[in-house]
């Protein structure tokens, strides 16, 4: 099992790089193209597209050539799309494998965190914090490469590197055992694995589930929208309000995707020992407030230092409501991991493509003021998502019931 988590690390390291490496170089890839910072926002978007395909068909996938079968499918497909951003192919054809790209890091995601939540059986938190650990260093490491490649002039470099890493990767997992867990993942139709688990999950959600499902897709829409905007326009925010340069403005966003892993260091065993909709409630609404304030807030210094206290408190949120709202649907984790990661690839397609028109035809200033809003309305469907949790938990213990979730 520690072999499969670290191995899931990787490619949660993998999935960090490929969600930012199109933020980090977005204003080498406007001036080499001369393009708008919409077409850019088209580009994000359609890989968030091919995200949202990925992961919406992983259970299906997954039933039918095994989760092993699953990461090579989907490990190959973003090895081939990243193959195909290091040629700098026509602006159409960058387009084109965009989804292939998005398609290959969300089935990533999905599969793996399904399989970590599943298998995990104590601190399921502190297991999905470690995944999102990496992801952090990930999304850390290709700012502050992209960086150093845009000052030699030699930004494209970021997408073989990517290419190789992603290839090492599928061969790490068409390759390596994994004992007991290998009956898991293994190449085998989705029936077979649940006869060995002698677990079969339930077909569909019970009624009383759909309230809650229906509230947690909409916080995870936001919540990626949110977090995928300021990361693939922090540079170009910074750019706009103080004058920095772009390679500053890619080392800024390092320093926000250090601070969320340093976050996530500690943020799982934190809300093992708070409770999960504790800690949700608590740092929503301090990212209500950070945002409120960076919107006020145009002195550099000062920006500068509310972006590293938001990557600290937005560090764990997305693992931890992700675990939380698993919890509540039991029997139910890889379809109900798909769903949440997919209602985040619809944020993630949607809110970086409105920021990208909001960049062209308002001020950087009007994209923060929009991300504190996202964060308002989360803080007000997790007080909604505890509401009914408290319904679901009630329904889930109910003496003799069948429901699902």
């Amino acid at each position: 099992m520690r072999k499969l988590l670290w191995l899931g690390c990787l490619s949660y390291l993998v999935i960090g790089l490929a969600h930012v490496v199109a933020g980090s170089v977005l204003e080498s890839v406007i001036d080499h193209y001369r393009i708008s910072y919409k077409d850019g926002g088209q580009w994000i978007m359609n890989q968030f597209l091919g995200f949202l395909a990925g992961v919406l068909i992983t259970p299906w996938i997954t039933s039918r050539i095994g989760r092993r079968g699953g990461m090579l499918l989907a490990l190959g497909s973003l090895t081939a799309a990243q193959a195909a951003y290091s040629m700098l192919l026509p602006w159409g054809w960058m387009l084109a494998f965009a989804p292939l790209s998005g398609f290959g890091f969300g089935m990533t995601e999905a599969v793996v965190g399904a399989v970590i939540i599943e298998l995990v059986k104590d601190s399921k938190a502190s297991a999905m914090s470690r995944l999102e650990v990496f992801f952090g260093l990930g999304a850390l490491i290709m700012p502050s490469l992209a960086a150093l490649l845009i000052r030699e002039g030699i930004w494209q470099m970021s997408f073989p590197i990517l290419t190789a890493l992603s290839g090492i990767t599928m061969l790490l997992w068409l390759t390596l055992s994994f004992g007991p867990a290998d009956e898991h993942i293994a190449f085998m139709p989705r029936q077979q694995q649940d006869r060995i688990a002698r677990k079969p999950e339930p077909r569909r959600y019970g009624r009383s589930a759909l309230p809650f499902l229906v509230i947690g897709a909409l916080f995870f829409t936001l919540y990626v929208g949110m977090e995928m905007s300021l990361a693939n326009y922090l540079p170009s925010i910074l750019v706009e309000r103080s004058g920095m340069d772009s390679a500053q403005g890619a080392g800024v966003l390092s320093l926000f995707w250090a601070t969320m892993v340093v976050g996530r260091l500690f943020m799982g065993w934190i809300a093992d020992r708070t409770g999960y909709v504790r800690y949700l409630i608590v740092t929503t609404s301090a990212a209500v407030v950070l945002f409120a304030v960076m919107g006020w807030t145009h002195q550099l210094t000062g920006t500068v230092l509310l972006i590293c206290m938001t990557g600290l408190i937005l560090s764990g949120i997305f693992g931890i409501a992700l675990v939380y709202v698993n919890g509540l649907l039991p029997g139910m984790t890889e379809r109900t991991t798909s769903l949440m990661v997919a209602f985040g690839g619809i944020g993630g397609a949607v809110f970086p493509r409105l920021s990208g028109w909001m960049m062209d035809n308002y001020e950087a200033d009007t994209v923060i003021w929009m991300i504190a809003g996202m964060s308002a309305c989360m803080l007000i469907l997790t007080i909604v998502m505890t509401v009914l949790g408290r319904k679901q938990a009630v329904a889930i213990n109910a003496p003799g019931s069948s429901e699902a979730g």
